[in-house]
C-alpha cells in the first residue's frame, strides 16, 4: 500500500537526460529522487515509483517497487518488412554469428551485452570465454546512415524527437529543427513504422523507435528501446517525461496489451 505521492526514481549516475527530467517532474509537482546507490531506497519502498535509468539499475530495484519495464520483442526488427528495415535482419544466437565469413552489424538486442557494431566477420565477436554461446544477437546487413533520430512513441504516436547523428558521429538537434523538410518526412516514415508495428510486429505503449536516412537517401528503421533506459538528446523533456513514466511505472498500472512486454526482473538477494 502507496502511502505518498509518485517519485521519480534515478538512477545513481545520473546522466544529462536525467537532470532534465528531474526538473521537468518538478514543474509538473512530481517529486524525483537520484539514488545514492545501486539498491532500492528503503524511503521510497511504500511509495509509487516511476524509474529512469540503464538495465542494470532497473534489475537492482525493479522487483522491490513492482515496476512493469516495457521494452522491445528482440526479435522487432525481424518482423518489420525489408522495405521499413532497408536490410535483412535475423535474430540468433551468438554461437551462430560467430559462424560468419563476411562483415555484418551485430548487436544485442536488448542489453549492451557486448558492443553494437559492424564486425569484419564471426571471428571478431566475443568468444565463449566471455559470453556463453546462447546469448542473443542480432546480425543485419551493413547499411550506412547519413542522419539518424530518435523519436518518443505514445500510443502509438510520436510525441517528440531528436536528431542524434550525422554519419555515425554524435550530433544533437531537435527534430523540428532538421533541414530540407526533413521532419516531415521523418515524421511520415515513423508514421509507416507505426502503422506497420500494429499489425505485424507489436510494440509496447511507452517506447523509443531509432530511424535514419541511408546514404542513398531512402528511410529506414535504425531499431526500437526502452524508454525508461534511452537518451533523450534534443526531445522535448516534457514529453520525454510522459514516455518514460508510462515505461517505466508500476506493473499494476499497465494495460493489458503491455504485459507481453514486460522485462523479466530477477529476484535481487542482498
Amino acid at each position: 500500500m502507496t502511502t505518498s505521492a509518485p517519485v521519480l526514481l534515478l538512477a545513481p549516475r545520473i546522466n544529462e537526460t536525467g537532470l532534465q527530467l528531474r526538473t521537468a517532474a518538478g514543474r509538473r509537482g512530481l517529486r524525483a529522487h537520484t539514488a545514492t546507490s545501486w539498491q532500492a531506497p528503503p524511503e521510497l519502498l511504500d511509495t509509487t515509483v516511476h524509474l529512469y535509468g540503464g538495465p542494470l539499475f532497473g534489475d537492482a530495484v525493479g522487483r522491490e517497487f513492482g515496476l512493469g519495464l516495457l521494452e522491445p520483442a528482440a526479435d522487432w526488427l525481424t518482423r518489420l518488412p525489408r522495405d521499413l528495415t532497408g536490410r535483412r535482419v535475423s535474430c540468433t544466437t551468438l554461437a551462430e554469428a560467430r559462424r560468419l565469413r563476411h562483415p555484418a552489424f551485430v548487436k544485442p538486442p536488448v542489453d549492451k551485452l557486448f558492443a553494437a557494431r559492424v564486425y569484419p566477420d564471426g571471428g571478431a565477436l566475443p568468444g565463449p570465454e566471455l559470453l556463453d554461446g546462447d546469448t542473443p544477437a542480432l546480425v543485419s546487413e551493413v547499411v550506412r546512415f547519413a542522419v539518424e533520430y530518435r523519436l518518443f512513441v505514445l500510443d502509438g504516436e510520436v510525441r517528440s524527437g531528436s536528431r542524434y547523428a550525422i554519419d555515425g558521429d554524435l550530433s544533437v538537434a531537435p527534430l523540428d529543427q532538421a533541414p530540407g523538410g526533413q521532419a516531415a518526412d521523418a515524421l511520415a516514415f515513423a508514421g509507416d513504422v507505426l502503422a506497420a508495428s500494429s499489425a505485424a510486429a507489436p510494440l509496447p505503449s511507452a517506447v523509443v523507435v531509432d530511424i535514419g536516412r541511408t546514404d542513398e537517401g531512402s528511410w529506414a528503421v535504425v531499431e526500437a528501446n526502452a524508454a525508461w533506459a534511452s537518451g533523450g538528446y534534443a526531445a522535448d523533456p516534457d514529453a520525454v517525461l510522459d514516455v518514460v513514466l508510462r515505461s517505466g511505472g508500476p506493473a499494476a498500472q499497465l494495460p493489458a496489451a503491455d504485459r507481453p512486454f514486460l522485462r523479466d526482473l530477477p529476484d535481487v538477494v542482498r
